[in-house]
């Protein structure tokens, strides 16, 4: 079976780690070949390349995929994807992120590729943008839905979000969630000294948040709530893992209202890195608009932590409300204040919360689930594809 896979860039993020621990596993079953296109991997988010780049005959790299909008480079790669794909002649291609997804379904059908799949990871399309980008790349995801055979979905809920958008059949769709590799997250540890360098005292309560520092994450919400949480929990104090283009702007603005003692920017960590300062933290919150399935919550969850997230997407198949941690609406300011002085003042709560995850992580969210589901997947598709070829491992 010959397989190639497509993503925009290999920058530092949920899809992308989901992607390279994908083509990582495959290749190590019996009989399966795969292949990975991506585009430059730009920007302040960081970059995973580096884990695939040196792998003999697994990446190649497509100048011309990038992630903007630009006619004349998005032609140039349509025509050098169909191209490689001709000439490699796979028996599947499996799509990932918006550009990629899009121009590498319809560059797989030029080519006349057996089997299409995408991974949706996020949605492209919703209230989250305006009206004309929205109607831009909803138009483009029913456009590429037309020549897709199959859907992955990370979470339910972008079934029933590209269901009720009219892209194709319940049939088409299978979730699977997005696995990682369990053993970091479930050894973490409360590391004072990483406590220290931080800025953080070891009585501290510590809320973390794992998330780009850019618009429509959530950073704001705990902006607005953050002066009151801090005099009702003056020991409380904000933990900020990651980077992007709105740092310098998230530590101007909190300074401003007083919080400077109170946040703590550790900036981009590299994601072998994340079970560390998980570790240090007391709840994880994740206040994101727009997601398909915060990848950081079910690590929150194997590293002990309870979570607290906005009701996106989804972010409730994780955080399942009483159980794992607690949600609440986008923009309920009130509930997420009363909801995180409540983990804050309750020990036993955000223990019993943290011990339901674990155990529902365990069972769902390792890599070896997601590869089996998806080599099992792979196989029925093909087999099921009139007069197309059967895998060679069968």
């Amino acid at each position: 079976m010959r397989v190639v896979h497509i993503i925009t860039r290999l920058i530092v993020g949920g899809a992308q780690e989901n992607t390279i621990a994908t083509v990582l596993a495959l290749r190590k079953r019996p009989g399966v070949e795969v292949i990975l296109f991506a585009g430059p991997t730009t920007g302040p988010e960081g970059s995973l390349e580096s884990r695939v780049r040196d792998v003999p005959g697994l990446f190649t790299l497509i100048p011309s995929l990038v992630r903007p909008l630009n006619p004349w480079k998005d032609v140039v790669t349509l025509v050098v994807l169909s191209r490689k794909l001709k000439s490699i002649r796979p028996d599947l291609v499996h799509t990932h992120s918006g550009k990629a997804g899009f121009v590498g379904r319809l560059a797989a059908r030029l080519a006349r590729v057996p089997l299409v799949i995408h991974t949706i990871h996020g949605p492209s399309f919703g209230p989250f943008q305006g009206t004309l980008p929205n109607a831009i790349y909803l138009t483009a995801e029913r456009m590429a839905g037309r020549v897709t055979d199959h859907f992955v979905v990370v979470a339910d809920a972008m079934k029933r979000l590209y269901l009720d958008a009219g892209i194709g059949r319940p049939d088409q769709y299978t979730r699977i969630f997005s696995g990682f590799d369990l053993g970091p997250f479930l050894a973490a540890r409360n590391d004072i000294a990483l406590r220290r360098q931080l800025g953080l005292a070891a009585d501290d309560f510590v809320v973390g948040k794992i998330a780009r520092l850019f618009k429509l994450k959530g950073h704001h919400d705990l902006l607005a709530i953050g002066p009151d949480i801090v005099k009702e929990h003056p020991k409380l104090k904000f933990l900020f893992v990651g980077d992007g283009a709105w740092r310098g702007r998230l530590e101007r603005e909190f300074a401003e209202a007083g919080l400077g003692q109170h946040v703590s920017f550790a900036g981009l960590v590299p994601p072998e890195e994340v079970p560390r300062y998980l570790g240090v933290m007391d709840v994880v919150v994740h206040l994101s608009r727009r997601e398909g399935l915060p990848r950081a919550l079910p690590q929150a969850l194997a590293a002990g932590k309870p979570v607290l997230a906005c009701d996106c997407d989804g972010a409730a198949e994780v955080c399942i409300d009483g159980h794992t941690g607690f949600l609440v609406r986008a923009g309920d300011l009130d509930c997420l204040k009363s909801r995180l002085l409540e983990l804050a003042r309750n020990r036993d709560l955000r223990e019993r919360f943290a011990q339901n995850g674990r155990e529902m992580v365990q069972r769902c969210f390792s890599v070896d689930r997601m590869i089996d589901e998806l080599h099992q997947l792979y196989l029925r598709l093909l087999a099921e594809k009139p007069g197309g070829p059967k895998p060679k491992d069968q």
